[in-house]
């Protein structure tokens, strides 16, 4: 089995429309993350920051797609979160 690399290159030399979408998502998140780890190096609790965050996510979809989808959205939530779709694997020491 060959490794399939994160980003693939269609023809053209240009990344499909989805994979310029993940690429984008990844750059978001490095961004978030980043303010994060700034916010928690500046003594802001850790929760303080996850609240916040979540708040403000939620804010800003709901101003782009309304109420009724993002609630429909949130609905699934748990079962993602018990099925590890938001764990991130953490090395031991």
């Amino acid at each position: 089995m060959g490794h399939t690399p994160a980003f693939k290159i269609d023809g053209q030399g240009a990344l499909s429309d989805a994979e310029e979408n993940n690429k984008a998502k990844h750059a978001a998140l490095r961004y978030i993350l980043d303010a994060w780890e700034e916010a928690v190096y500046d003594g802001i609790d850790p929760d303080c920051v996850a609240t916040a965050a979540i708040f403000a996510a939620l804010s800003d979809m709901i101003a782009t797609y309304g109420e009724e989808p993002v609630a429909k959205m949130v609905e699934r939530l748990p079962d993602r979160i018990r099925i590890g779709e938001f764990t991130v694997a953490r090395a031991t020491q």
